[in-house]
């Protein structure tokens, strides 16, 4: 296979055609079971047939070629529908981070692991009281030799129970300067892990214990009191690619809507339409800035508002064009519609990215 790794269109094509030729369609078991195995199915014949190696550097057996890649091929993904597009971009969230805080080495060894789908990882950062202000944390790690002993509790963590790794954050001291960051293998003894239900039914989350967890010195990523830094990298990777296959998916809905609705509701549709392109536009320029290799900050958060506005509109609008769906059916439209209640919660809470907004980007001081 031949891509030119700059020729945006031309691999977008490519990957289309490589698509239509190899059935990746999803089984008939869409419990979260069987989306993590269709999530590991669909990684591993990208990976082996090269794509999913695109936008990656060879220091973790990638082909190079711009971050954008990576967008596309998760686009089209989404688009098709072959796998949950939230578990599908945790790639975009830790593999960076592995390949920016990692030792080399230990980046080379397990980033191919996570893009290949022979694993799935986690990240533990909210912890019970201190969601959204992360820099409270408390779970504590404590040298001992040339080990850490980590100690403590973490909670809305996706994936636990099937994850192979996790990105840690704990607490080394005190105050941002004293958080730092582990790669813990989840099978180490003194590791919990207990699914949360929640009101969409599915046990997406979990809460981990850790006690009293042994974790070699050598899996620390960067230096003590890094960890803060390692947040709000990490973050905005978050709001970039991730986002911008969240979005191709919900076009995927606004076009199931607009199939039964009538002529009447055209402004609705073209209302929830209106909000969605405004996020792609704004994720578009987002994903331009990240292919120049610019580094993401704080003005990612209004791409989060953006799209956390967005999908609580398009699924009101599906709860109001479709009577009686949400509400007396047991159909994926009441599934998606409360699940996109927690769209202003998670990943940061539309209160707290607006004041990010406010003080970072705005200048408004902190009142």
């Amino acid at each position: 296979m031949t891509v030119a790794h700059t020729d945006i269109a031309g691999f977008r094509a490519d990957v289309r055609a490589w698509l239509d030729a190899n059935d990746l369609t999803p089984g008939p078991d869409h419990s979260l079971d069987g989306q993590v195995e269709q999530l590991a199915r669909v990684r591993r014949a990208l990976y082996d047939a090269d794509w999913m190696r695109y936008g990656w550097p060879a220091e973790v057996n990638g082909l190079g070629g711009p971050a954008v890649l990576r967008a596309v091929l998760g686009e089209e993904v989404a688009n098709r529908d072959l796998a949950e597009p939230g578990i599908y971009s945790m790639i975009e969230v830790l593999a960076p981070t592995m390949i920016s805080y990692a030792r080399p080495e230990l980046a080379a060894e397990m980033v191919p692991r996570l893009l290949s789908g022979r694993e799935q990882w986690c990240q533990g950062f909210s912890e019970p009281g201190s969601g959204s202000d992360l820099a409270s944390l408390s779970t504590k790690a404590t040298r001992r030799g040339t080990d850490w002993v980590i100690s403590g509790q973490k909670v809305w963590t996706s994936l636990a129970q099937y994850s192979a790794r996790c990105v840690l954050l704990t607490r080394t001291g005190p105050g941002h300067d004293g958080i730092t960051a582990f790669f813990v293998d989840m099978d180490s003894p003194g590791i919990t892990v207990r699914p949360l239900r929640t009101m969409h039914g599915v046990d997406e989350f979990a809460e981990v214990f850790f006690d009293d967890v042994v974790v070699p010195g050598e899996r620390m990523l960067g230096q003590p009191g890094d960890g803060w830094g390692v947040a709000m990298d990490l973050l905005p990777h978050e709001r970039s690619s991730c986002f911008w296959h969240r979005i191709a998916y919900l076009f995927t809905r606004l076009d199931r809507v607009a199939g039964p609705a009538v002529e009447a509701d055209d402004a609705e549709l073209g209302a929830a339409y209106l909000a969605l392109h405004t996020v792609r536009c704004r994720s578009a320029a987002t994903q331009r800035r990240l292919g120049a290799g610019e580094r993401l900050g704080a003005e990612t958060s209004v791409d989060k508002v953006l799209l956390a506005t967005a999908e609580q509109r398009l699924f009101d609008t599906a709860r109001d064009l479709l009577p009686g769906t949400v509400e007396l059916g047991d159909s994926p439209w009441r599934t998606e519609f409360l699940y996109s209640r927690a769209a202003t919660i998670y990943g940061g809470t539309a209160e707290i990215q607006r004041n990010i907004i406010a003080r970072r980007l705005l200048d408004l001081g902190k009142d």
